[in-house]
């Protein structure tokens, strides 16, 4: 009973909500409106769950392991720092506050310097795209040169020229590969969806399952 009753309650919940969007009806609106708000009440509660686990796991790496101690005191003071920092009402409106210096001054430089570490990454994998190996590199590589010469003032027609040329590629083999892509993401939310509804794909239930 342990594995059948979180199967059946997915089971008939994921049923009964992909019925109701093809239901016109009031009753229908008033529960997809009564299971959104129960989502965000799952959420609000699920937080503190979150916090607790977190909390838990970082402290044990301190106390267990030596070389994660220092990154994970980092952390558990970070987060108590942020946490009774934000207490007050004032520390959101009032300006020069503890919150918001941290803020601006302290996790905006961290968020910016670990996306110009993604440049890199970046940098490296049209590296590896662009080598001219096979046809389709080829058209890799001179596809993304005229789409880069958009933005260099070219003379006269070639300007022009380019231009147009860019925004077909754009407008329809770019077009074209990404409606591939949603396509293709598309499916498959739909197949896990399946699967997850009619209780093939049990990862939420935890364990081996």
């Amino acid at each position: 009973m342990k594995k059948q009753i979180p199967i059946l309650i997915v089971f008939v919940t994921g049923i009964i909500m992909v019925l109701q969007y093809f239901v016109p009806h009031e009753a229908s609106e008033f529960l997809f409106t009564y299971a959104n708000d129960f989502v965000i009440v799952i959420g609000i509660l699920a937080l503190p769950l979150g916090i607790f686990s977190l909390m838990r796991g970082t402290l044990m790496k301190a106390i267990k392991s030596r070389k994660e101690r220092f990154y994970s005191l980092a952390t558990l003071i970070g987060f108590l720092v942020m946490v009774f920092s934000g207490l007050k009402r004032s520390q959101f409106t009032d300006e020069g506050t503890l919150l918001q210096n941290l803020f601006e001054y302290v996790m905006i430089p961290c968020q910016a310097t670990i996306f110009s570490m993604l440049a890199f990454y970046i940098a490296s994998a049209a590296y590896r795209a662009f080598r001219v190996r096979t046809l389709l590199a080829t058209v890799l590589l001179g596809t993304a040169f005229i789409v880069m010469l958009r933005i260099i003032p070219l003379p006269g027609p070639l300007s022009s020229w380019n231009s147009a040329l860019v925004q077909w590629i754009l407008a329809v083999p770019n077009m074209a590969a990404k409606r591939a892509i949603i396509i293709g993401v598309g499916l498959g939310a739909i197949s896990y969806s399946m699967k997850i509804v009619l209780g093939i794909e049990r990862g939420y239930m935890g364990g081996d399952n």
